[in-house]
């Protein structure tokens, strides 16, 4: 198809993730693009296999707007297959490698993928889905990245044997790149609908204002590629030309994160703060990670006792709390490393090109010091909820993506998250904050981890209930202590009424814990 002068202009204009692969490949073709399992690709070699990947997904019919799952363990495939989609213009759609089939089989339904890429840990749970049945109405194309023959299957590396000389289709920037489907904590997950434009802007915003500007990065990754924060450290690193290591999925070794910190000069990474815990306790850490020029974290509140130390630890290195959602593709306030011990416990301000309001239910900007749901505005929002426009809807009240955060702004505009709307308990007709509580009993000596969750009350309607996670090797703390311990730092009303040991708190796969399991069991104390 011929173009027209406007369609030239507007072509040569675009920037995407898949076109900055395309021009490091260019610039630094024999620089270290991405390593995994002792290999490592430079960006000619990763691009060439993207472009291979991506002619021969379009052989098997995917074009723009089509979708394709990628249901993988970490590993060189899942970066691949990304981009390779993405080069297309079609959509791709990350499946969960911990979910059960139903619940992999309702995503990959619900995106209405036309193929589905699979590794070898998984293949055979990938063969029950539903839409990959031969008797389906419209079989999932199903491609396999294990070594043997996988019968009526597509293999990865017949892909990988189709020209790889460089390419670029015109994919408009606001088209959408991924479905990203929420973690699922309270119910069925929804799908983000997020496109090149979110990503590349969360990049620059991200990179701007961490100072990630050099070639010689090296990103580890620590999250799970399917989560949107593994997704965007990978992007981010892409797009200044830096290089990025993959770590293995699942059973987190804090011994094996900073080995491979030591080995590869790691620059900066990225953990949730149960996995930043153990990483401080390992012995030697501060000369084995002493290539790091930054470190960040997020996906969950942090309690105080890790952010100290974190500080300790690495002392001098800043400290990033990255904090955000999927729907806002995902980063929406930093706390840079100037101000992290000053402002400890905040997740700092909002980041360029995202504007912020604490409103209260009716819409209003809530004054400095109370608490409100933060709502957002911005080229980072999503464009919508797939398929799901009731939710759309709802979200996008007054103009504006609303959170579903509930946050308090102090006067230098600094935020503290004080719980999701969901978690909130009303005790009374009191308000209690379940990280308020949190926060008090992670103070305890004997207490290594807590989460603290509604339980109903014939009286108060809800009272809290705390889960417990002792530290190792002592007697975990009782009732009486816990709730002494309280009273000391909160409001009478607040102290939890029960609490709950436990050997290990719920978690899904990127370590965020799952309330709505712990209020399914305190609800079984009643």
């Amino acid at each position: 198809m011929t173009q027209t002068d406007d369609e030239r202009i507007a072509a040569g204009r675009r920037m995407s993730h898949a076109t900055q692969l395309s021009r490091q490949a260019r610039k630094i073709p024999d620089a270290a693009a991405l390593s995994h399992g002792g290999v490592t690709l430079t960006y000619a070699q990763l691009n060439g296999r993207v472009c291979a990947v991506a002619r021969g997904l379009a052989a098997l019919g995917v074009g723009r707007g089509d979708r394709v799952a990628v249901f993988m363990m970490n590993r060189t495939e899942v970066v691949e297959s990304y981009l390779a989609v993405m080069k297309l213009g079609a959509i791709v759609v990350p499946v969960n490698f911990r979910l059960t089939v139903p619940e992999a089989e309702y995503i990959v339904e619900n995106a209405d993928a036309k193929v589905l890429i699979a590794d070898d840990d998984l293949i055979e749970s990938a063969r029950q889905l539903g839409p990959v049945q031969a008797d389906a109405e419209s079989p999932v194309v199903l491609v396999h990245a294990s070594s043997g023959p996988v019968d009526g299957a597509h293999s990865y590396a017949d892909l990988l044997r189709e020209d790889d000389a460089d390419f670029d289709f015109d994919v408009p920037e606001s088209d959408p790149a991924f479905i990203m489907y929420t973690s699922g904590t309270t119910g069925r997950p929804k799908g983000a609908v997020l496109t090149h434009m979110n990503l590349f802007m969360n990049s620059v915003n991200a990179n701007t204002i961490q100072g990630v500007s050099r070639e010689d990065e090296v990103w580890l990754s620590g999250l799970p590629l399917f989560h949107i924060g593994g997704l965007n450290g990978i992007l981010m690193y892409l797009l200044v030309g830096g290089h990025s290591v993959l770590m293995e999925s699942g059973n987190f070794s804090a011994e094996a994160a900073v080995t491979t910190i030591e080995e590869y000069g790691v620059t900066a990474c990225y953990f949730v703060p149960t996995q930043w815990r153990d990483i401080c306790e390992v012995p030697d850490v501060s000369r084995r990670a002493s290539s790091l020029r930054r470190i960040s974290w997020g996906a969950s509140i942090a309690p105080p006792s890790t952010l100290q130390a974190m500080a300790d630890t690495f002392e001098g290195v800043p400290n990033f709390n990255m904090f955000g959602q999927t729907e806002m593709s995902s980063v929406t306030c930093m706390l840079r490393g100037e101000d992290a011990v000053r402002k400890m416990g905040t997740v700092g301000r909002p980041i360029s090109n995202v504007e912020a309001r604490i409103v209260d239910p009716n819409g209003n900007d809530c004054p400095v010091g109370e608490v409100g749901e933060i709502v957002y505005r911005g080229p980072t929002v999503m464009q919508e909820y797939w398929r799901n426009p009731e939710a759309t809807a709802e979200a996008f009240r007054d103009g504006w993506f609303h959170s579903g955060d509930l946050c308090v702004e102090d006067e230098d505009g600094f935020i503290t998250v004080v719980d999701r709307n969901k978690d909130m308990i009303i005790s009374g007709g009191e308000n209690i904050y379940s990280a308020e509580v949190e926060a008090a009993i992670d103070a305890h000596p004997k207490v290594r981890e807590v989460s603290v969750v509604a339980r109903p009350h014939a009286r108060w309607v809800e009272t809290p209930t705390a889960f417990i996670v002792p530290v190792e090797g002592v007697e975990g703390p009782t009732e009486d202590e816990i709730i002494a311990f309280c009273r000391e730092r909160l409001a009478s009303y607040k102290k939890p009424t029960a609490i709950v040991l436990v050997d290990e708190l719920p978690k899904n796969a990127v370590g965020k814990i799952q309330k709505f399991k712990l209020r399914e069991d305190a609800q079984a104390l009643t």
